[in-house]
């Protein structure tokens, strides 16, 4: 009668496993066409059936694109404000976690559950009073204004509390006995145990940052300014026949987003994972 169950867990096992590949599967499966497709020609693009199998292979592709596309400048400039805006979410967001978790004031669960209630308001509903505001102060059509708009982000402030009270404050309390600030403890104590955290943190913010469309869209006018997003789109516009180039662009746009995801990957699996469990 043992053995009945064992073969139940194990076929529910192999079911589970198929179906997680069929899931996987289908998620790549359009980023596998789109690599694909960056190395044929035009006509070969849209063929049916699907040539999965580039004839010839077309490398040229990811040469002409960085000819005909501004691509060095949109990549600068995307890759200057996702790691700006990275570090300034990364200690904003840490260091505000860390006077909700670890320190007692008047108020601070109102005021924690009010700035994370901001998640919840959309940002069309302020966005031109923000735009009127950042134009008044002369950061329009610069990458200052973008840099601004995402420095602080109640998402991480949520994320890094969630995890810093799985760590015992007891620590925090000897360190004050012993005499350190509350910014050392932030700096010496705080921080190198949250890594799982942190990269998460980061990784989740560099990827929104890079993929954004919106505020590069509303705030930077010239060409010069654009990021990756906005200039593939003016690519499009411009070259809406070279269908090779513009899964070229795509590839290139992703990328760097893919390179930071895998070198980041167990961090931010642990860190997820941990977030939220108390100490």
């Amino acid at each position: 009668m043992a053995a009945r169950p064992t073969a139940l867990r194990k076929t529910g096992r192999v079911l589970l496993y198929l179906a997680m590949i069929v899931a996987a599967a289908g998620i790549l499966l359009p980023f596998v066409w789109m690599v694909i497709s960056s190395l044929k020609t035009n006509n070969q693009v849209f063929t049916a059936p699907i040539e999965w199998i580039p004839d010839p292979f077309r490398w040229r592709n990811y040469v002409d694109i960085w000819i005909k596309g501004d691509m060095v400048t949109w990549v600068r400039n995307t890759m200057t404000v996702s790691v700006v805006v990275t570090l300034l979410q990364v200690v904003t967001g840490s260091f505000a976690a860390y006077g909700f978790a670890k320190t007692r004031f008047p108020g601070r669960d109102a005021l924690f559950l009010l700035y994370i209630g901001t998640i919840a308001v959309p940002w069309a509903s302020y966005m031109i009073p923000q735009f009127q505001m950042l134009s008044s102060w002369g950061l329009a059509n610069t990458l200052y204004s973008i840099m601004l708009l995402q420095a602080f982000g109640a998402f991480g402030v949520f994320l890094m509390k969630q995890y810093y009270e799985s760590i015992p404050d007891s620590l925090c309390e000897a360190a004050r006995i012993d005499g350190l600030s509350e910014y050392g403890i932030w700096w010496r104590i705080m921080l190198p145990l949250s890594v799982p955290a942190l990269a998460s943190l980061t990784i989740i913010t560099f990827v929104t940052t890079w993929n954004d469309y919106l505020g590069p869209l509303i705030y930077l006018r010239d060409r010069e300014l654009w990021t990756i997003q906005l200039g593939l789109q003016r690519f499009v516009g411009d070259y809406n026949a070279e269908h090779a180039l513009i899964m070229t662009g795509s590839v290139l746009s992703v990328l760097p987003i893919a390179i930071v995801f895998l070198l980041g990957q167990r961090y931010f699996v642990q860190g997820i994972a941990t977030t939220g469990v108390k100490g």
